[in-house]
């Protein structure tokens, strides 16, 4: 396939590979596979698995130095064990075997490994493992990690990256304390690649969500580990985000990445824009390569699928888009009824008609979608590959039933192709023109961005965002304790991420929190009115949204942007630069020795917790007046701490697993310092939480106490 001249790097024309096959790094690259995407179907089961297999395929064929994947690897958070099964077999056939690596890290092997194991994070710098072709991948928002245990939060990419099997990068810190996350950021440490003289520098960006993305690099606070030389590494990131804005803050803009970066590869977006697009006033380009398997039947999911080949030597690349033969053949259309009646000659209100006019328009859909698979195998004809099988395909026919009194049902008249198409059931999707609606919101029916009745399932799912659903399904309703950002978290995890206790544990620390800033608000021997504490209520849900707001990175003023008065001169520079050392022909790179680590946090806990004099007794028998008391069904798991409130321990990530520190010269680094960064770049510091303070809830409790009734321990 001829190489489109924009696929060029701005700099020059790449040497040919065959002439310096030694310096120039061949890539694989490949974004959005969903493996184990209806897998149940008997039809497209296997979709999304085929497509793998021919993408490692290509890998072997091109004879690349490496794959790199763009996130979403698997469709499901939890994958089954039969979609766990399957993959973990293609790279053990494809990527396990004892070809030769030529391409030399640079880096600490031990960056980023599990911890408390010996074995490298790198697969094919295991001496126990014979690997051919090393698989490099960062999570999507579909197999991102979850929960929380002894080794943080996992996902379905660190079972395959402790088998060796793929090298998993773009593991992010998140911590699940507001406090921690003000001081340290987002920190991306990148994997140093040299092959002869050319240098390469992959930097990974697990899915983060786009709010928290977004206020990270407008406030200034994602921190890029780089070589001193950084201008001589061809450096590539790689995320997953949206691209396209779905809303205030929940895309990422396309410019707002260092300037160092050379090459940018885009996943989650489905799009097939393969060919490097320009960046207004960046050096780099974004390559958009879009998924492997249509998971939704989308205009933008009807562009033919390609993977690319890229080249890259010294500062310079190509990239060769190869389309993917496997993936089934999708055509989409559509028409207008009373238009195509008054064209056609048929009675709009003629079911038989309609029928007919529809089935027709379809054949002419199958036709068209038999044509371009049979251009594909001549396509492949000639460059001597062999022909496929014809695969059933995708039709999707929009009909807009304006004007028409009785319409047909879609799934029924779907059923009629079930032989011929891969999906029988939703071939049609009948809408009408919007029309003004002036039906007014009811508590118990309130009228929701998805009660459009001439959306799909699919399109509904596309347009339609979690909290703007909680937003206005609460506002309906009038609740007065749970508060929306909270809520739309804990619906996405339940519905996206199948935790099925995430309901419940933000039911249950709402209330507690609820409670906990009731009996606080209340004056000391005092018996509050019913009015009152429902004044109160309203205020302390307020106060809980605006933190959970806080939290999501939505708010862009507060004290979350303060800085230290040190920083002036930092805002200058890029806002993604940090400097790191790098001796060179060695086998690892250490971070500079002597940069000053950030100042330890100094936080509004902290300050209260310095308070010994007002510390709270260990224990407070329960107060008389029983009537206005407000209970508490479950145990308090900080009880202890607001009895030593100077003490306390640090919680572990809620996103991520932790990323482990790389040290100097093979020492670790101290648990409670951020990564040392050069003296170039000025240290950021910022101001406290907002969250109440553990020494003044122990005082509250002491306060409370006096009149209303805790369940404790004791």
């Amino acid at each position: 396939m001829n190489i489109p001249s924009s696929t060029q790097a701005p700099s020059g024309t790449l040497v040919e590979s065959s002439t310096l096959p030694e310096e120039t790094f061949r890539i694989l690259i490949a974004t959005d596979n969903h493996i184990g995407y209806m897998e149940r179907d008997p039809i497209r089961g296997q979709d999304s698995i085929n497509s793998f297999r021919e993408i490692l395929q290509l890998a072997v064929k091109n004879d690349v130095d490496f794959v790199l994947l763009g996130g979403d690897l698997f469709h499901e958070n939890r994958p089954t064990r039969d979609t766990i099964y399957q993959t973990s077999a293609l790279l053990r056939e494809y990527c396990m075997n004892d070809r030769p690596i030529q391409i030399e890290l640079l880096s600490d092997p031990d960056e980023g490994k599990a911890p408390g194991y010996s074995f490298p994070a790198i697969n094919y710098e295991d001496p126990n493992l014979n690997v051919g072709m090393p698989v490099f991948s960062i999570h999507g928002n579909h197999d991102d990690p979850q929960g929380v245990g002894p080794e943080g939060a996992l996902c379905a990419l660190d079972m395959l990256s402790v088998s060796g099997l793929v090298n998993y990068i773009g593991k992010i810190d998140l911590s699940s304390s507001s406090t921690e996350s003000q001081d340290t950021g987002i920190q991306i440490k990148p994997v140093l690649l040299r092959k002869g003289n050319s240098r390469l520098a992959l930097y990974g960006v697990g899915n983060i969500k786009d709010a928290r993305m977004h206020f990270e690099l407008r406030s200034n606070r994602v921190k890029m580990y780089m070589p001193k030389d950084k201008d001589s590494w061809f450096n590539i990131m790689v995320l997953h985000q949206n691209r396209v804005p779905h809303g205030p803050q929940q895309s990422v803009p396309e410019g707002m990445f260092d300037d160092s970066i050379d090459f940018v590869l885009w996943g989650h977006e489905h799009d097939c824009r393969v060919v490097p697009e320009e960046v207004a006033g960046k050096r780099y380009r974004i390559c958009q390569p879009g998924s492997s398997v249509a998971t939704s039947l989308a205009d933008g999911e009807s562009l033919e699928k390609h993977v690319a080949l890229m080249e890259v030597h010294g500062k310079e690349y190509r990239l060769t888009p190869i389309p993917l033969r496997t993936v089934r053949p999708f055509v989409i259309d559509e028409v207008r009824l009373s238009e195509a009646a008054e064209a056609e000659g048929f009675d709009l209100n003629d079911r038989t008609a309609v029928a007919k006019f529809l089935k027709e328009a379809v054949d002419e859909l199958i036709i068209k979608a038999n044509s371009e698979w049979d251009e594909r195998n001549e396509r492949a004809k000639r460059q001597g590959q062999e022909k496929l099988p014809r695969m059933l395909p995708l039709i999707r026919l929009k009909v807009d039933t304006t004007g028409v009194t009785e319409t047909i049902n879609p799934v029924r008249l779907s059923q009629e192709f079930h032989d011929r198409v891969a999906n029988p059931r939703d071939v049609f999707v009948f809408h009408r023109a919007k029309q003004s609606r002036g039906a007014k919101v009811v508590m118990e029916k309130p009228e929701l961005s998805i009660d459009d009745p001439d959306l799909t399932n699919d399109e509904k799912l596309d347009k339609v965002r979690m909290h703007t659903l909680v937003q206005e399904y609460l506002g309906a309703q009038q609740v007065q304790v749970l508060a929306e950002p909270g809520m739309s978290e804990a619906l996405e995890k339940f519905m996206s991420k199948d935790d099925i206790r995430s309901l419940e544990h933000h039911y249950r620390n709402t209330i507690k929190e609820m409670r906990k800033s009731v009996q606080l608000s209340i004056p000391e021997d005092e018996i509050p009115e019913d009015e009152s504490i429902e004044e109160l209520i309203e205020k302390t849900k307020e106060k809980m949204e605006q933190e959970q707001i806080k939290q999501r990175g939505e708010r862009s003023n507060g004290k979350s942007k303060a800085k230290s008065k040190d920083n002036s001169d930092a805002e200058s520079q890029d806002s993604m630069a940090m400097d790191m050392d790098f001796n060179g022909g060695g086998a690892g790179s250490d971070f500079d020795e002597e940069s000053e680590p950030a100042p330890k946090k100094t936080t509004a806990r902290g300050k209260k917790a310095a308070a010994p004099a007002k510390k709270a007794p260990a224990k407070k028998a329960t107060a008389k007046r029983g009537k206005k008391a407000v209970s508490s069904d479950e145990e308090e798991p900080d009880e202890d701490e607001d009895e030593e409130p100077e003490e306390v321990p640090k919680k572990r990530t809620n996103r991520a697993a932790t990323l482990s520190q790389p040290a100097a010269k093979g020492k670790k680094a101290p648990a409670k310092k951020t990564a040392a960064s050069s003296s170039k770049q000025a240290t950021l510091s910022f101001a406290p939480s907002q969250r109440a303070p553990r020494a003044a809830a122990a005082r509250g409790r002491k306060k409370a106490a006096e009149f209303v009734e805790l369940d404790s321990d004791d």
